[in-house]
């Protein structure tokens, strides 16, 4: 498992964000304190505090590199 962490402060950046992890088949989840939810799910996104920093975790790690790259706006450095 690989974890981030990114920032998704916006409607444009939520829905951009969901489209880029959907092009994937992994498993993606996002937490924000003791939430967890599915990361391809915008209702869940939008259920979470977006104002903070989220920690994304990619459950396996098949083509990490071409997911961290499509990821590379969202990533937080």
């Amino acid at each position: 498992m690989t974890k981030v962490i990114i920032n998704i402060n916006s409607i444009d950046r939520v829905k951009d964000f969901v489209n880029t992890i959907s092009r994937f088949s992994n498993d993606f989840d996002l937490v924000s304190g003791r939430y967890v939810i599915d990361a391809k799910s915008i209702m869940g996104i939008f259920s979470l505090d977006l104002s903070n920093n989220l920690e994304l975790n990619i459950q396996q790690d098949d083509n990490i590199s071409e997911i961290l790259d499509a990821l590379k706006d969202f990533i937080v450095e």
